[in-house]
């Protein structure tokens, strides 16, 4: 799925809970002819969906309250044609599987401007390039295969902390200061 419809035909929604990113995608975007739409939360977003139409959603992973993939099968519900760019400052190979797996037509990590944005709404998810950044030609560090790791046990509990650490043997506390932490680069 791409959208094909010209910018000015657009209506994108932005769900995101960092209001000054929030702001500045929709303001720009605006800019640019598209109709959007914005909301700070999963659960106001699902709101939005049952009266608004959508072409594309461009929605935060990691958000105060419910994450960005719950979101991605209301989304999917209600509009079958959306395209859905998931977009997180906590990028991990877990998390890209798992939305894409859920619906997500592309997955982007933060930052990233209006263009590459675009970009990923405009285009479909190159499972190439994707393995090539994670592929074999340099071996990632120790410290990311921990931040790995520690999401793909993660998604196996289904986001429960306390779960998660006692899977890891890991102290709860130690658990949410490492995820609170950006991840490291390859």
């Amino acid at each position: 799925m791409i959208l094909k419809k010209p910018l000015t035909e657009l209506s994108i929604l932005v769900v995101d809970d960092n209001l000054i990113f929030n702001q500045a995608l929709c303001r720009s975007l605006t800019r640019k002819g598209i109709s959007v739409l914005s909301s700070p939360s999963s659960e106001n977003a699902a709101d939005l969906l049952r009266d608004h139409a959508i072409d594309g959603a461009i929605v935060d992973l990691k958000m105060n309250g419910a994450s960005g993939l719950s979101l991605i099968p209301k989304i999917r519900i209600s509009n079958p044609e959306c395209v859905i760019v998931i977009l997180t400052g906590y990028a991990s190979i877990a998390t890209a599987v798992e939305a894409i797996k859920l619906g997500a037509t592309n997955y982007l990590t933060k930052p990233a401007n209006t263009n590459e944005i675009l970009a990923a709404l405009f285009s479909e998810v190159n499972i190439a390039a994707a393995e090539h950044q994670v592929g074999t030609k340099s071996p990632m560090s120790v410290n990311r295969l921990e931040w790995e790791h520690i999401q793909k046990v993660l998604s196996e509990n289904d986001g429960n902390i306390s779960a998660t650490s006692r899977a890891l043997g890991m102290h709860r506390r130690t658990l949410q200061r490492k995820l609170q932490k950006h991840p490291v680069k390859q």
